[in-house]
C-alpha cells in the first residue's frame, strides 16, 4: 500500500503563511504527480495545487491562490511542499494532499489521498 501523510495546518491570522508538506512512503515505485486539493464546509473538493512529474515538473494552479502559493516537490523525500503566504479567511478549509504513484507490485498507476489537514484562517 501507499500512504500519504500530511503536516503542518493550523490556525493563523489573516495575512499570515503556512507551509503544508504531504510524504508518501510504501510501494512506490515512480510518483507521476502530487498536489493539494481543499474542502471547506458544504462546498465540494476542489484543486489548489498540482505537479507534474518531479521537482522542475509542470504546475497547475487555482486562480484563487495564483501569487499566493508555491508548490514544490522533493523526488528523493517523495514529499510535496504547499507554502502558502497572503492567507484570507476564505482559505479555511481540509487540505488534502494526492499523489498518482506507480507501485512495485504492478507498476501501474493508481491514485491516493492523505487524511487531510485543517487551515483556518481568522479575519
Amino acid at each position: 500500500q501507499v500512504q500519504l501523510v500530511e503536516s503542518g495546518g493550523g490556525l493563523v491570522q489573516a495575512g499570515g503563511s503556512l507551509r503544508l508538506s504531504c510524504a508518501a512512503s510504501g510501494i512506490i515505485f515512480s510518483i507521476n504527480a502530487m498536489g493539494w486539493f481543499r474542502q471547506a464546509p458544504g462546498k465540494q473538493r476542489e484543486l489548489v495545487a498540482y505537479i507534474i512529474g518531479g521537482s522542475g515538473g509542470s504546475t497547475n494552479y487555482a486562480d484563487s491562490v495564483k501569487g499566493r502559493v508555491t508548490i514544490s516537490r522533493d523526488n528523493v523525500k517523495n514529499t510535496v511542499y504547499l507554502q502558502m503566504n497572503n492567507l484570507k479567511p476564505e482559505d479555511t478549509a481540509v487540505y488534502y494532499c494526492n499523489a498518482r504513484v506507480v507501485v512495485t507490485t504492478t507498476r501501474k498507476e493508481y491514485g491516493y489521498w492523505g487524511q487531510g489537514t485543517q487551515v483556518t484562517v481568522s479575519s
